[in-house]
């Protein structure tokens, strides 16, 4: 067993190729990346060398980010952002990723009727279902009507469709103090993607704080100054029964000014911090060190 298996990276944390990013996360072990859709459409060769990029680098994929502003609109706006999402959910069957991530919409324009959210939510998921791909719903912290973990839960139970879940970010229930508690609230089957990140301050207290901080200072987890709530968060996640994915979604403007693998090396710290320190898992012995060569 890796002790890298169940974490990866985001794209988004490094600068540079497609190539020499995934090159660099699996120089220290990392085995899967989540992938943004940018990395396709920005690749020099087009999305079909990008595609060809992720495959012979052995990568799996994580997941395939990120779907904004879908749900609660209507008429022209709803038929516009329905042809995106079928692009988008094109791109993230070719990369043989099974997750797409949906962020809660922003739009003063989208509806706040939580069962007109979930009705769009579940036409998704539907669309979904013939490309095997799995539907991922984050709160985020500025979100107009969906800005906490518990409300982003509420819509999955109201749609009801067994491909449609959500994804969890440690750095919005950071941002927005969301209690911990209405974890234990959750079906772990459900949970189809958890994001880790940490911050350097305590507080954001408005929702430009909030946005301004996720896009350009976040840090790995171990890193920030909300270590024991991350975790917390962790944990209470892994008490539940969660097994699935964990990946580092970290926007940072300063390391996107620092080699690949001298970022890569900071993930793979917090990873071993996360595995060894906070969850207690190592990595079995080798036979030799058994004694059973």
């Amino acid at each position: 067993m890796n002790l890298l298996d169940g974490y990866g990276m985001d794209t988004i944390t490094m600068a540079g190729t497609l190539e020499a990013k995934l090159a660099a996360m699996k120089a220290v072990g990392f085995s899967q990346v989540m992938l943004m859709a940018r990395d396709l459409v920005t690749h020099p060769g087009g999305v079909k060398a990008a595609v060809e990029t992720v495959r012979q680098s052995g990568m799996r994929p994580t997941g395939f980010q990120v779907l904004r502003d879908f749900e609660g609109l209507s008429g022209h706006l709803h038929s516009y952002k329905l042809d995106i999402a079928k692009s988008m959910l094109e791109m993230c069957a070719a990369t043989g990723s099974k997750v797409l991530l949906v962020c809660s919409s922003t739009l003063r324009h989208a509806t706040q009727d939580l069962d007109a959210i979930a009705a769009d939510l579940k036409k998704l998921a539907i669309l979904a279902v013939p490309l095997g791909i799995q539907i991922a719903y984050e709160a985020l912290s500025w979100g107009r009507t969906v800005n906490e973990f518990s409300t982003s839960w509420d819509v999955v139970c109201r749609a009801d469709c067994p491909n449609l879940g959500i994804g969890i970010d440690a750095f919005h229930i950071l941002a927005a103090k969301t209690s911990l508690d209405a974890i234990e609230e959750l079906d772990p089957s459900k949970i189809f993607l958890v994001q880790l990140s940490d911050f350097m301050w305590q507080e954001t207290p408005t929702f430009e704080e909030r946005m301004s901080t996720a896009r350009t200072f976040r840090v790995f987890p171990g890193e920030g100054v909300h270590s024991e709530q991350l975790a917390d968060l962790v944990l209470r996640l892994d008490r539940i029964g969660y097994r699935g994915d964990y990946s580092f979604e970290v926007f940072n403007d300063d390391y996107q000014q620092l080699p690949l693998d001298t970022v890569a090396q900071r993930a793979r710290r917090s990873a071993t911090w996360l595995q060894q320190d906070v969850l207690h898992k190592a990595a079995p012995l080798p036979q030799w060190a058994l004694g059973r060569a």
